[in-house]
């Protein structure tokens, strides 16, 4: 039997779009909110340990990119993290709107990457820093700490390796045949 492909609309391309953008902003709130939630319980040295041994939250404020990297760049430095981040949005959300409906797994990919960047992206604006509290260790490794914000990136940025990774295989084995 013939499969027919779907036939996408304006209407329909950005009907699908909003039910991925509601959930980016979704979880764009739980990343502001644990973070206001972080400064109040956690800013003055009140730590608290979830899992003796493996997650703790602890308040620290990130001036620098990903994983605390290049703190002494000052004001200059802040600006061209707002400018490098608002243009990671401009072209993830150009992705997104390229993208056909039937990709769920890369639409999904960059709502959590939008989601992650403008979490990142308000507090770099309006605090000059990125507040950071989910510490996560096993033994003396300590992961760098995080928020809700560089967790939906990382997953946005995983489910993107592995589709580029699954549709290599995928082209390759067509290709094979």
């Amino acid at each position: 039997m013939n499969e027919v492909p779907l036939r996408e609309t304006p209407s329909t391309r950005l009907g699908w779009r909003a039910g991925y953008l509601l959930a980016a902003f979704g979880i764009y709130i739980a990343d502001q909110a644990s973070k206001a939630w972080a400064t109040r319980a956690l800013r003055f040295g009140d730590d608290r340990t979830i899992i003796n041994g493996f997650l703790d939250l602890v308040y620290t404020e990130n001036r620098g990119i990903a994983f605390g990297q290049l703190q002494e760049g000052g004001s200059f430095g802040r600006w061209l993290f707002v400018f490098l981040a608002l243009a990671a949005a401009v072209a993830v959300l150009y992705y997104f709107m390229r993208t056909p409906r039937n990709d769920d797994r890369i639409l999904g990919a960059c709502a959590l990457l939008l989601a992650g960047i403008t979490g990142n992206l308000t507090d770099r604006v309006r605090l000059g820093y990125v507040i950071d509290f989910i510490s996560v260790h096993a033994g003396s490794y300590h992961w760098p700490t995080f928020n809700v914000a560089d967790a939906s990136i990382c997953m946005g940025a995983g489910l993107l390796a592995y589709d580029l990774i699954l549709e290599g295989r995928e082209k390759r084995s067509v290709v094979s045949q």
